[in-house]
Parts: structure tokens; sequence; C-alpha cells
């Protein structure tokens, strides 16, 4: 990443060094050596494009969007031959942020897929300030739910995120899989890749998603392959045999 462009309210701008693109029907929309990170909410950035690395036909729609900060913005649609992705980008070309003017937004969604160099992102723009680090460790993990231990491990692999709290991942022979029913619900992560889910039976009832895994996780989170991890806020962890607060 390069300096702080500029700020403004809850809005930051940052220019980055990596080749981002999006494609729509197999053709790149925009290809950037110059992208443009742009923090619209404190959670992670959103990919923005100079105006002339945006190869795709940009159709006015003739509405905009008001946003307090950025200002308002004209919408376009995107067309790629004869395929139209409806008010797919914005463009605040008279923004009171000066750094946004030339630059295009294009509505994730919205896209076929998205890449940073050549290896795909998913659900949302990588946040260059969000470290993953997965250590091994010995600590005991122990894993209740109503009462029914679910798992206990001794070799658990600890996930630290940056902004957010401490996973445990064990290894499923440490885990009551007769416990656990395989749902359907898949989700994304930018840093760590997609995630199948577990729901937990205990004489209490079914206690649906509470458990998750990463098949064949990213780079960065190679060592949680495989591995399980539990819902820290809707179950009780204890950690050397003290609960973990909720």
């Amino acid at each position: 990443m390069t300096d702080v462009v500029q700020t403004r309210g809850r809005v930051r701008v940052e220019r980055g060094a990596k080749r981002v693109r999006a494609f729509l029907c197999g053709q790149a929309v925009a290809d950037t050596t110059r992208p443009a990170h742009v923090w619209e909410s404190p959670y992670y950035p959103t990919y923005y494009f100079p105006i002339e690395d945006v190869r795709a036909e940009l159709e006015p729609t003739g509405r905009t969007h008001h946003s307090p900060s950025r200002g308002d913005g004209e919408i376009y649609d995107v067309r790629v031959g004869d395929r139209v992705a409806e008010g797919a980008a914005t463009r605040y070309a008279d923004s009171p942020i000066e750094a946004l003017r030339d630059l295009v937004r294009l509505d994730w969604k919205a896209m076929d897929a998205w890449f940073e160099e050549d290896e795909e992102v998913y659900t949302h723009a990588r946040d260059p300030y969000t470290r993953i680090d997965t250590l091994p460790s010995s600590r005991t993990i122990r894993v209740e739910v109503d009462g029914v231990v679910v798992a206990e491990s001794s070799r658990p692999i600890l996930l630290f995120e940056t902004g957010l709290r401490t996973r445990y991942y064990l290894p499923k022979t440490d885990v009551r899989m007769d416990l656990l029913v395989h749902t359907d619900t898949v989700t994304h992560c930018p840093y760590k890749g997609q995630a199948e889910y577990w729901s937990i039976r205990t004489p209490a009832g079914l206690r649906e998603d509470l458990a998750w895994s990463y098949r064949t996780p990213l780079p960065e989170s190679q060592r949680i392959a495989g591995l399980i991890a539990f819902y820290n806020e809707k179950l009780d962890i204890y950690i050397d045999g003290i609960r973990e607060q909720r």
C-alpha cells in the first residue's frame, strides 16, 4: 500500500500496488495496477478503479446515489457484449473527496469474479491491514454444548485474525463427530476460503450451524485445513479448564 490519499468522515482512501481485476462473462471489466482501497465502512475496503482502467462500456442510467461523505454518485449499467449488469458501477465525479473523482466503483456481487494478481478473491476486497496467524498450541480446549462435551483437544491450532476473537481449530479425531450433523450452509472468507458447516445434536435439541471447517483453505490458512472450529459466542469453550467468556 502507498500513503493515505485522503480521508473524510468514516471514508479512507489509499492507493494499492496489486493488480486487481473484475470479470463479467469471462471478460475483464476492469484491470488495474493502481487500485484504490476505499473504506466506506470501518470493516473492510472496497476496490475502486481509475476510469481509464475500466474496459467495459458504462451506460448512464440517469440515477444517482447520495452518500453523506462521498457526495452524489452517478450510477451506470455495465455492458459486456449482450450481458448488462444493471446499476453495477458508480462514479463520484464531483465528490468532496478529491481522490474519488476519477475512480469507478464496481458492485462486488454484480461481477462474476475478482482477482488480486492471479489469485481469486471472494466475499469482499481484502483489507491490507488484516493479518491471519495460525499457531499450534498445547493448551487444552474443551467445547461444550448444553452441558455435553462435543470436543476436547490438547493439539489445537489457534487462529488469530485482526479485529476478531481467537478461533480454536480442532482435529476431527478429537471431536464427537457422531453429534455433528452436516448442513448445506456455505460461507466464503477472502482470507481463508470456503467453509462448510455442521449443526450439533444434544438432548436439548439441534443447535444449528455451530461448527465449521475449511477443507481447502487459502495458502495463508493452510494449517487449519480439515480442522473444525466452533462459535465461541454460542457455546461454552474451556481453555485449560477455564471457561471463556462468550
